[in-house]
């Protein structure tokens, strides 16, 4: 299936994922500048007033760049949802969704029709978030376009299946839109993404260490300093499964290595409680593919980064390729 036109001519295949607290404006416009998709989640702008000038400054700037630069526009920007139940701000967000037609809306934990619905009302696709086919069914039955596979090794709220087993089962059934997350941090794996079958790479963790990234110093030094090696599995802090910095555990007065499980009940992601803040104000979220991540920079460089190494990827698989076939004997 061909992608929506929304998601076409990127400069690379790379979603840059909405990231809670970090992900402002500033890091959305200067990724989309950058020529790939940038994201935040709607419950990032508190005051929820504050979305509508969010929203406002993103849209006109971009306009703006685009004018001032028609070879080589901005990508689209996208908006994430928290649709579960507790989000008592989801009506209100997704009308200001509809209101500045936002072309792309991420949706997570959970999947809502009506939605869907609205964001289809104008023109806008829904990608949904998922970490097993139960829940990639489920969405694309209620109306999303696409799916994000959240694989193991995700920073956030991550699954534990392999990006190799959860790109091939999808593909089983569904032949749209597809993003994997999964300790992707250079373009090589972006490269490896598609190879696998993705559309295209999602990557949130490596973009915290960014100067336009709303994270404290000593989180952006963290992500630099830290490998795979630094991460810790667990539901303690709110109630869902995810990836965090062990260092940021042991700060905040914590063995990372004996974590108690936590009541999924307990899960609040709708009003920004005491809990939701400690976990990603103190408790910092990340995935496994930080390795890559060797020093701060601007967003511009790192995606001219990402280019550079996803071009090379590509390359040498090509010359791999031709290699092989010369090499093979009758």
């Amino acid at each position: 299936m061909a992608l929506p036109p929304v998601l076409q001519n990127l400069r690379i295949p790379v979603i840059g994922s909405p990231l809670f607290i970090i992900s402002n404006p500033d890091l959305v416009i200067a990724q989309c500048k950058a020529g790939v998709i940038g994201s935040f989640p709607a419950l990032n702008a508190r005051p929820e007033a504050q979305l509508d000038e969010w929203l406002d400054r993103i849209t006109t700037e971009l306009a703006e760049y685009d004018a001032k630069n028609p070879d080589r526009p901005s990508a689209p920007f996208a908006v994430n949802q928290i649709v579960h139940k507790t989000n008592n701000r989801l009506d209100h967000d997704v009308e200001m969704c509809v209101k500045y037609k936002v072309p792309v809306v991420i949706t997570s934990l959970g999947a809502r029709e009506e939605v869907n619905q609205a964001i289809h009302s104008y023109g806008g696709i829904v990608l949904h978030d998922i970490i097993n086919t139960i829940f990639a069914r489920k969405a694309l039955e209620k109306g999303a376009d696409g799916l994000i596979a959240v694989a193991a090794g995700a920073g956030g709220h991550a699954g534990t299946i392999s990006p190799l087993a959860l790109i091939q089962d999808i593909r089983e059934f569904f032949d749209g839109p597809l993003a994997l997350s999964g300790a992707m941090g250079n373009g090589g794996a972006v490269a490896a993404a598609q190879a696998m079958g993705a559309d295209f790479g999602y990557i949130g963790s490596a973009f915290i260490s960014c100067h336009e990234a709303n994270a404290v110093e000593g989180y952006k030094d963290m992500i630099v300093e830290s490998d795979a090696k630094d991460i810790v599995y667990s539901n303690l802090f709110t109630g869902v499964h995810g990836n965090y910095l062990a260092p940021s555990i042991a700060k905040a007065g914590l063995n990372p290595n004996d974590l108690p499980e936590s009541d999924p009940s307990a899960m609040n992601f709708g009003s920004g409680g005491n809990q939701e803040a400690k976990a990603w104000k103190d408790i910092w979220g990340c995935g496994q593919g930080i390795g890559a991540v060797n020093s701060r920079m601007s967003t511009a460089e790192y995606v001219d980064k990402l280019e550079a190494e996803y071009v090379a990827a590509i390359e040498a698989l090509q010359n791999r390729r031709a290699f092989d076939r010369t090499s093979v004997t009758v």
